[in-house]
C-alpha cells in the first residue's frame, strides 16, 4: 500500500485531503484508473476542475503516469519510485483487456527500438490487447 502523505512530502507538494483522496483510490486496484472513474467515485468530495488539476500535477512531478485506452481516455496508474519530475520510467508493457476494458501495467519492459539517424524519441509505448487473468478465470467457472 503507498504512504500518500510521504509521497506528497517527497515531491514537494501541500498536503490537501483531496490530493490524498485521488492517491488512495488510485491505488486501490492494481488497473489503471480512468478520470471519469475517479470523478464517479470522488464526484462528491472532488470537482472535475480540482480533479483534473491534481492529475496534472501527480503527472508532471513523477507520481502518476498516463496510459490511453483503446477508446482515447486517459488512464492513471501509480509511477514507479524511480519516476523523477523530470522523466518517467514507466517503459513497461500496459495490457488492455477487451473485455472488462481495464488497463494494467506488466512487469514487462518495452523492447528497445533503435531510432534511424535524426530521430529522437521522448517516450515508447507498449500495449497488449487481450483478456486479463480476472476476466479468463471468471469464464472458465
Amino acid at each position: 500500500m503507498i504512504d500518500p502523505a510521504n509521497i506528497l512530502r517527497t515531491h514537494d507538494l501541500k498536503h490537501t485531503k483531496q490530493r490524498v483522496r485521488v492517491l488512495e483510490e488510485i491505488a486501490l486496484d492494481k488497473a489503471a484508473v480512468s478520470q471519469p472513474e475517479l470523478e464517479k467515485k470522488l464526484g462528491k468530495e472532488i470537482d472535475r476542475v480540482t480533479l483534473y488539476r491534481i492529475l496534472n500535477t501527480y503527472e508532471d512531478k513523477g507520481i502518476l503516469h498516463r496510459i490511453m485506452d483503446m477508446n482515447g481516455t486517459a488512464n492513471y496508474a501509480i509511477c514507479s519510485a524511480s519516476c523523477t519530475e523530470h522523466h518517467h520510467h514507466d517503459e513497461h508493457v500496459h495490457f488492455n483487456c477487451t473485455n472488462c476494458l481495464k488497463i494494467y501495467c506488466l512487469e514487462v519492459n518495452v523492447p528497445r527500438i533503435k531510432m534511424p539517424e535524426g530521430f529522437t524519441a521522448t517516450t515508447v509505448t507498449s500495449t497488449a490487447y487481450g483478456v486479463c487473468e480476472k476476466c479468463n478465470s471468471s469464464a472458465v467457472h
